[in-house]
Parts: C-alpha cells; structure tokens; sequence
C-alpha cells in the first residue's frame, strides 16, 4: 500500500495567464471539463522547491530536496475543482519514476536549481528526459507588496486554494490524489522571464499578455494516495 506523502513547497512563483476555454478543453481528456474564473480558462507555469519529500510519519531529517517545475490548468470532474497538470518537471530521477508510477502524474527528468538571494529566488530548469521534447525555464522573481491572505482575494483563491489534481491513467480512467495544506499567504510578484519554452513543448505558444502573479514562502503539504474516481465522485 502507497503511504500518504509530506512535504514542504517553498519559494513558489505562481504566473497566471487568462487563457480561452475551448483551446484547453481540447488538451484535457474528455472526461474533465474546464473551470472557468470570470469567463475563461487559466493557464499558470509555477516554479518551486519541494523540501523534506518523505512518507507521511518519517521524521523531517529524513525527507528529500526536490526543486519543481509545473504548468497547469483547473478543472472539475462531477463538479469537484481540481487541477490538471500538462507537465511536471523535477530534478530527482527516483522521484519523477515515483510519482509516474504511483500518482500517474507527467513526470520529467530535468535539470534544475533554485537559489534565495536576498528577497529574490533564481530559477533555473532544463529538460533532459529522454526522448522527450526539450523544455528551458530561466526567471528571477521576487515579492512585492504585502501580504495576504489567499481566501481574501477571489482570483487568488480560484487559483490557489485547491486541494485535489485529476490525472488520466494508462487505460483511461480518472484518478485523482487528495492535497492537504494551509491557506496561503501570498505576496503580489514581480518576475524576469529570460527563457520559458515549456508552453511550446507541451503543444501551445506562452501566452504574450503579462501574467498576474504571486509569490508564496510556501505551506507543509500532506498527499493522499492516487485513487480511482468513480461517475459520482467518490471512491
């Protein structure tokens, strides 16, 4: 049996682009449905630090760095709102292997770093799965202004108070993994973008509007095993 996973997401940047619904929908698979925020669909390219990756109940000591790239979309299935990740990136091989096999998430191997300096976090990922498409990712982010609370903004909360993701398995159905956290504290953000070829290898152009961004210190995560979802949402 598959343990519950903790861990800590640390130094996130959440870029959020308003994106039109019908070009999403025909990436998803046809079982979930976009979720939509004031008419439209939302495309978000979030880089991060995922710190002290462990089962559930092992002491923190014991857990793994893993620095992490994802893009992602919202979605619902049977009216639960979810997220639904084109691509996740990550430095550790035995992770990527780990959570392809057992979360059936789209895993990469790739090479990354992320470095605080001062109020600023440097970012830097290259793809090298093999046989895969190439993916480059360089940004400097850093906070500006203060901080709130995520369930005090209602962008901010569609976008970031979600605590399930859906993925698609082998033979079609859909599964779906459980996350349990705090709110979010978050910060308005300010980024320099110098490379960012994710959105083309996941098959459409970044979008050219300047994102709404937010900066996270980050929250302690709990996550579920995978489970298969059923026509009512349960189990």
């Amino acid at each position: 049996m598959v343990l519950p996973l903790a861990m800590g997401w640390r130094h996130l940047l959440f870029e959020n682009w308003r994106v039109d619904s019908d070009r999403l929908a025909a990436l998803l698979p046809e079982s979930l449905a976009v979720d939509e925020y004031d008419g439209s669909g939302w495309l978000s390219v979030i880089p991060f630090m995922n710190v002290n990756v462990r089962p559930k109940g092992v002491p923190r000591r014991l857990g793994l760095p893993l620095p992490e790239l994802n893009i992602r979309t919202y979605v619902t299935y049977d009216g639960n709102p979810a997220v639904y990740f084109f691509s996740l990136d990550a430095q550790g091989i035995l992770s990527v292997l780990g959570a392809r096999l057992f979360h059936r998430l789209p895993y990469y191997y790739a090479r990354i770093s992320l470095e605080p300096d001062g109020d600023r976090v440097r970012f830097r990922s290259r793809r090298l799965h093999p046989g895969d498409r190439p993916a480059h990712y360089r940004a400097t982010y850093w906070p500006t202004g203060e901080p709130f609370s995520s369930s005090d903004d209602p962008l901010a909360a569609f976008l970031t108070e979600r605590y399930r993701f859906y993925t698609e398995a082998s033979d079609g159905t859909v599964r779906y993994t459980d996350i349990d956290h705090d709110s979010w504290t978050l910060y308005p953000a300010a980024a320099t973008v110098e490379t960012d070829t994710l959105s083309r290898a996941n098959g459409f152009a970044r979008p050219d509007d300047e994102p709404i961004r937010y900066y996270s210190p980050g929250v302690d995560v709990v996550a579920s095993p995978s489970a298969r979802a059923s026509d009512d949402g349960d189990v």
